[in-house]
């Protein structure tokens, strides 16, 4: 699903009205589709309702809103921020039901409003689109005024007694649904006034907007609900973000035949850990596991192999050879003679940055990795000079994680040896580190950034956070629809690495292999929030969690 700008959309409904799908049966359609899943997250109890609607296209999307929500029985207030004519055909219909309504921000107008605010049970803002702005300005903003201090109320406001078992008893907030975007909110860039409202759902129609997914508009968008207005196709082209749909991920979601057996479904070798950081390796041959990869096989010192019956005893163990508890130069070697068994690696969780770490990965890539890319066969650095002449050979895909990226951008040559279809998954401070910048400025344009690592490297970057980002060489690009504090902890990036590496080896390409993944891992997050709550979630918790997700979107 095509994520748009402003002026895309506008040009869409153009020529969506020019098709013969009208301005006014978007419209129709845009008002009923919201006034429906209000209906449905409120289970039919939406009234008492507040429709605050302005006097453009949003305030008529909202009117029919209304209209729908009184028809169906609720009782409903509308509140105009200007006078509509008379003859409005959206606005006639309401007239005829007798919907009671009010006008402005003239003294008494707002009185009537506080007071319906404070007992609504749905309030619906539609007073500013996409074509709005920061800073709201005028009757807008007086009325955007009183629903802030009404909802401050009654968050506030609690009963004369409190419960010893229960002392978060509050009064019920009303459930607040913004129609496209919430009022104030810039379609394109995430701006925001310091009224736009703090949305439970927010049904964009059409397609999703950009601004939608940046902050601090995102914050204030709640659930998003794409309503199908009937636009003509817009696929997303290179350079154009697309956001992830679990119709998207299901269609690339590797088959599971009944027949299969654990050679079906892949192998992965996770290589990870050191004595102080025994914990990400096995989260990640965790993530691998859990998300459907046949045979995992961890990769490690012996302080790493000694745990792992704790997490995951299903993987079987390659034992490394280490200094002081830490990978060391040797180790290819070993994996050398073992990685044509597998279809993925994963590589970088807990190694560390010591030396010992540094020479072991300089090594890998600068044999195996370069001979990926140029198909022939390699030398490592300074061994002619050695004597020391080492075979033919390269990675299958692989996933750079954690202490894998640290250690690339200490040895930024490196970069230059990454296997064909690597996959790089930095948080914002590892991908500040590899493209030399700060943190500020990967987060101010998180998708162009990847985009750029991306085809400067020649893999495809997962640039992790909020609205996690995959961007691919050709310049395609998509954004997962998850933006949950519930992950905002140590070791869930290790588990999205592990699932990344069970993609890849189930057979998908790394773009895909990698957008399947976060979407699992955000799902999984989801569904441990739902059951957990937002705070104290760990990593862990996610190795429960992603069998469920996958199943929710199995076929």
């Amino acid at each position: 699903m095509k994520i748009v700008t402003v002026e895309e959309m506008r040009r869409l409904e153009q020529q969506a009205d020019a098709s013969g799908n009208t301005f006014a049966q978007m419209m129709e359609t845009a008002g009923l589709r919201a006034a429906m899943v209000a209906m449905d997250v409120c289970e039919g109890a939406v009234h008492p309702a507040v429709v605050l609607a302005g006097p453009g296209n949003n305030g008529g999307d909202g009117l029919v809103v209304a209209r729908h929500l009184a028809t169906a029985g609720g009782s409903v207030y509308v509140h105009l921020a200007q006078e509509r004519d008379a003859n409005d055909p959206v606005w006639q219909p309401l007239q005829k039901l007798g919907v009671a309504y009010a006008v402005g921000d003239g003294p008494e107008a707002l009185q009537t409003l506080r007071a319906r605010l404070d007992e609504a049970a749905l309030v619906v803002d539609a007073l500013l689109g996409t074509g709005a702005r920061p800073p709201v300005r005028g009757a807008i903003a007086s009325i955007l005024e009183q629903l802030r201090q009404s909802l401050r109320a009654r968050t506030e406001r609690r009963p004369a007694l409190l419960s010893v078992t229960a002392p978060g008893c509050l009064e019920p907030a009303p459930l607040v649904v913004a129609v496209d975007v919430p009022s104030g909110l810039d379609g394109d860039t995430g701006e925001v006034d310091e009224l736009t409202p703090r949305a439970d759902i927010t049904i964009t129609m059409g397609l999703p907007k950009r601004g939608l997914f940046h902050f601090p508009g995102a914050e204030r968008v709640g659930q998003l609900v794409v309503a199908d207005i009937g636009l003509p196709s817009a696929p997303a082209e290179p350079g154009e973000p697309e956001l992830l749909t679990p119709d998207l991920v299901r269609s690339l979601l590797p088959a599971r035949p009944r027949d299969g057996h654990k050679g079906t479904f892949g192998s992965v070798l996770v290589v990870a850990g050191s004595a102080n950081y025994t914990g990400a390796a096995l989260l990640t041959a965790g993530g691998a596991a859990r998300t459907g990869c046949g045979l995992v096989t961890l990769a490690g010192v012996g302080q790493v192999l000694s745990g792992a019956d704790a997490v995951v005893p299903e993987a079987t163990r390659l034992y490394l050879p280490g200094e002081m508890g830490v990978i060391e130069e040797s180790a290819v070697g070993v994996l050398r003679k073992e990685w044509g068994r597998y279809q993925a690696i994963v590589l970088g969780p807990g190694l560390t940055t010591e030396r010992p770490a540094h020479q072991f990965l300089t090594r890998l890539l600068e044999g195996a990795g370069g001979a990926a890319r140029r198909a022939i066969g390699f030398v490592r650095s300074g061994a002619a000079a050695e004597g020391q002449q080492e075979p033919e050979g390269h990675l299958p895909p692989c996933v750079f994680d954690a202490d894998a990226l640290n250690l690339l951008a200490e040895e930024r040559g490196l970069l230059e040896h990454l296997p064909k279809d690597s996959i790089l998954t930095p948080h914002p401070g590892e991908m500040a580190r590899l493209l030399q910048t700060d943190v500020g400025q990967v987060q101010a344009d998180r998708t162009g950034t990847a985009m750029e690592a991306a085809r400067r490297w020649q893999v495809v970057v997962v640039l992790k956070g909020a609205f996690t980002v995959v961007a691919a060489p050709d310049g395609m690009v998509c954004l997962a629809p998850f933006a949950n504090p519930a992950l905002a902890s140590g070791g869930t990036g290790d588990v999205l690495a592990g699932a990344v590496g069970a993609m890849l080896a189930q057979g998908l390409k790394p773009y895909d292999a990698a957008r399947v993944a976060i979407f699992l891992h955000g799902l999984a997050g989801e569904f441990a929030a739902a059951d957990m709550g937002r705070s104290g979630v760990v990593a862990g918790d996610l190795l429960t969690y992603l069998p469920r997700a996958l199943s929710s979107l199995m076929p």
